[in-house]
């Protein structure tokens, strides 16, 4: 089993690869995203804006908004902590320390808990549902205390059967896993 930092290194590369086949999976996601409860039930959701070798986020924003539901994305903050602020519209995000489109920072507007959280990463183990990211922990110390419920789009080369990466007592499973193949596990 690899570090974390070695995994990352791998996977981003693996990831950059397989664009083009994640952007072909993001639609069957999609669909099975809408089928379910969680996203009928939700009147909010967490999510980020995605980068070309993630699932596309674009139209599941412009779905919620279409379905009246409140949308937030993240926004990160000093000492690691993250929250989540409405939607401003893609013009009005601006760029984090990250390169990652975000809200302007407005502590009236934070959202302690979306209803239903769609969590980013670049590995999730199907075994267990731990997810690995981009290394800020920003996530998990956010799902930590997150009493909402928690789901990932998956595509292929974004699953584990087992994690290939270190888990640690701080990581947070994910609840619900959505595969391109349209298993829910």
């Amino acid at each position: 089993m690899s570090t974390k930092a070695e995994f990352r290194t791998h996977q981003l590369k693996r990831l950059q690869a397989a664009a083009d086949e994640t952007q072909a999976a993001s639609e069957s996601l999609m669909a099975t995203l809408f089928k379910t409860s969680f996203w009928q039930q939700a009147k909010s959701i967490g999510i980020t804006v995605s980068s070309p070798f993630e699932v596309a986020t674009a139209p599941i924003i412009a779905a919620a908004h279409a379905a009246n539901k409140a949308v937030f994305l993240p926004r990160v903050m000093p000492k690691r902590q993250m929250v989540f602020l409405p939607d401003p519209g893609h013009k009005q995000l601006v760029k984090s320390a990250f390169g990652i489109p975000e809200p302007a920072y407005q502590a009236n507007l934070v959202e302690p808990a979306p209803d239903l959280l769609i969590v980013p990463g670049i590995g999730f183990s199907l075994a267990d549902k731990y997810r690995i990211g981009f290394g800020g922990g920003y996530y998990d110390r956010f799902l930590a205390k997150y009493p909402g419920h928690t789901l990932t789009l998956v595509p292929p080369v974004m699953a584990f059967p087992q994690p290939d990466w270190p888990v640690e007592r701080f990581d947070v499973p994910i609840e619900t896993l959505i595969l391109a193949n349209g298993d829910i596990i």
